[in-house]
C-alpha cells in the first residue's frame, strides 16, 4: 500500500519532531519533511510534491497566509492543513478560503489530526472540534443578540446612535436633555439586552451589525 507522504511546517523545532514522531509511527503515513522555514517548505514541495502540508500560521518571515499561496502554485496537488494556535473562525475561514483543506489548532489532539489528514484525502474539508465550537456559540450570540435588538426602546436607540459617534454621557445627556444618571441606565439597559459586557464590546456590535 503507498504510504501518504507528510511535509510538516512550523518554526519550533520540539513541535515538528513531536508531530513527526506521532504520525510516523503509523505505517500508513510517512513524513518526507520537517521545516522551519516557509521559503524552504515551498522549494521542498515543489520537489518533492507531498501529500499533504501540516502548515502553521504563525512563523517569521512568511507567515503561514503567504506560504499556503505560494504552495498553491509550486506544488498545487499538496493538500495543506493549517495547524495554528489561534482557535478563531476568522483564521481558519480565511485560510480555507485561500485554498486550505484543514484546520486545526495546537490544542487539537492526535486523533483529531489523523482524523483530519484521512479526511482531506478523501476530498473532504475539515474543520476542528475546538473552532466548530467556537462557530456554534457566535451563532448562539447573533440569535441573542438580534433577540434583544429587537427589545431596545427608541429612547436607546438614540443612545445607541450618539454612543457610535463617540459622544460620552454628559455629551448625550445634553444633547438629550436629560440627567446622566438617565443616560448611564440606559446604557445598563442596551448592554443588557445585547448580551455585551462593556461599551467596547457595544460598540463592536454597532459596527459589525450596522445599527
Amino acid at each position: 500500500m503507498k504510504k501518504t507522504t507528510i511535509m510538516i511546517v512550523d518554526d519550533h523545532t520540539l513541535i515538528r519532531e513531536t508531530w513527526s514522531l506521532l504520525l510516523g509511527r503509523h505505517e500508513h503515513l510517512e513524513v518526507i519533511a520537517e521545516v522551519g522555514n516557509g521559503e524552504k517548505a515551498v522549494e521542498i514541495a515543489r520537489d518533492k510534491r507531498p501529500n499533504i502540508v501540516l502548515l502553521d500560521i504563525n512563523m517569521i518571515p512568511l507567515n503561514g497566509f503567504e506560504v499556503l499561496k505560494l504552495l498553491r502554485k509550486q506544488s498545487p496537488g499538496s493538500k495543506v492543513i493549517a495547524v495554528s494556535m489561534h482557535s478563531q473562525p476568522a483564521y481558519a475561514k480565511k485560510m480555507l478560503r485561500m485554498g486550505a483543506r484543514g484546520y486545526v489548532t495546537k490544542n487539537s489532539t492526535r486523533q483529531e489530526m489523523l482524523d483530519a489528514i484521512a479526511r482531506v484525502l478523501e476530498g473532504d474539508i475539515y474543520i476542528c472540534q475546538e473552532v466548530k465550537n467556537i462557530l456554534s456559540e457566535q451563532m448562539l450570540g447573533e440569535e441573542d443578540h438580534v433577540n434583544g435588538v429587537n427589545q431596545l426602546s427608541e429612547r436607546e436607540i438614540e443612545v445607541i446612535n450618539y454612543i457610535r459617534d463617540g459622544l460620552s454621557s454628559k455629551e448625550i445627556a445634553d444633547r438629550l436633555a436629560i440627567s446622566i444618571k438617565t443616560i448611564e441606565v440606559h446604557r445598563h439597559n442596551i448592554l443588557k439586552k445585547l448580551k455585551v459586557k462593556n461599551t467596547a464590546s457595544l460598540i463592536h456590535f454597532i459596527n459589525s451589525s450596522g445599527l
